[in-house]
């Protein structure tokens, strides 16, 4: 018996020599790390926390903040964490290039239906398409899945060689401003406002998203450890219910649900941050993609297409298996994934 059920096994009695029902106390313990800061679109997940939806489930989720989605793909694999949230490519990555792990993580639920990523380029640069990207100097963390998947971008696109320069986030927007690089790439909803809070008008930056030009890749994934996935399948379950009910709540009224976010980072600029919500919810949660195949779901063809360009421009040791990477079968029901927002008009 290892130490949590033998700590599920004390909590159990110990509720029943006060008079508590067993199942009060028979809480699951869940590490759960995001892939990035605790910013706007974390609220999907703070949201159903704060509210008690993970602990009406019989869950007691913690939720760490992440340094990215590769990061969060190995600390799963590991068994630091027993789910995390992180972009499908990079898991893709991690099954292609550790064959013979013996614990790879597995997606269990979309989120972002639509990769985030794009090319952002300020509009004195001259770049206003792909084609002008040729011969340029772009700029992102050598992590960035914009950077990573970007010669699916450039193939879809005819792009031609690109000089990249490497930084640590923080500086990838500011060394654009400065005019070191004619271009970065990363998520929209992340570097625009990160732009924007460095003195940028939005009208002065050109933006190429992914997935209106031809890439059709999927963006971030709840995984889970190959362990929940046997032991505990059912407190998957749960966690993607409570989950589904608290995101639908936060896509209604990101405003309010940004306070969730405040509380875990008490510095965060409020107004940018639902901002970001926003764009987030607009732009891959509730996508036209998204609302097409369902929130949570997966359309098989596009995973396998995903799979082969992963496998290619990311130079896999082996070929990405997409049955492999994807498990559906925690998915709450039909009704419960019924939460996108009534679609823009």
């Amino acid at each position: 018996m290892n130490k949590r059920h033998l700590l599920q096994s004390f909590l159990a009695a110990s509720a029943l020599a006060f008079g508590l029902p067993a199942a009060q106390a028979q809480t699951t313990p869940i590490k759960f790390q995001l892939d990035w800061r605790f910013e706007g679109p974390a609220a999907l997940f703070l949201q159903p926390a704060a509210k008690g939806y993970f602990k009406a489930a019989g869950l007691d989720v913690a939720i760490d903040a992440g340094n990215g989605s590769g990061g969060t793909v190995t600390r799963v694999a590991s068994g630091a964490y027993d789910m995390g949230f992180a972009d499908l490519a990079a898991l893709m990555e991690f099954h292609a290039n550790n064959p013979d792990a013996p614990n790879k993580p597995v997606a269990v639920m979309m989120v972002y239906n639509d990769t985030p990523a794009s090319v952002m380029a300020l509009k004195k640069s001259g770049i206003k398409s792909p084609a002008d990207l040729t011969g340029k100097k772009l700029g992102a963390p050598v992590f960035d899945a914009g950077r990573r998947a970007f010669p699916i971008f450039a193939k879809a696109n005819n792009v031609g060689n690109v000089q990249w320069t490497a930084m640590d986030p923080p500086l990838r927007e500011t060394m654009l401003v400065r005019g070191d690089i004619d271009a970065i790439t990363g998520f929209t909803f992340t570097s625009l406002l990160n732009l924007e809070a460095r003195g940028v008008k939005t009208e002065d930056v050109v933006i190429l998203p992914y997935p209106q030009y031809g890439v059709k890749l999927y963006g971030n994934v709840v995984i889970a450890s190959p362990k929940m996935v046997k032991e505990n399948p059912a407190a998957i379950k749960a966690f993607l219910a409570a989950f589904a009910k608290g995101a639908k709540e936060v896509m209604a009224n990101p405003s309010a649900a940004i306070e969730h976010v405040k509380a875990r980072d008490g510095i965060v600029n409020v107004p940018l941050e639902t901002r970001r919500l926003q764009l987030a919810i607009d732009t891959v949660v509730a996508s036209p993609n998204a609302r097409a195949e369902g929130f949570g779901q997966v359309n098989p063809g596009r995973l396998s297409l995903m799979a082969s360009q992963v496998s290619d421009a990311f130079a896999t040791k082996t070929r990405v298996n997409p049955e492999a990477v994807w498990n559906a079968s925690f998915l709450p029901s039909a009704a419960e994934l019924n939460v996108l927002p009534p679609a823009k008009k």
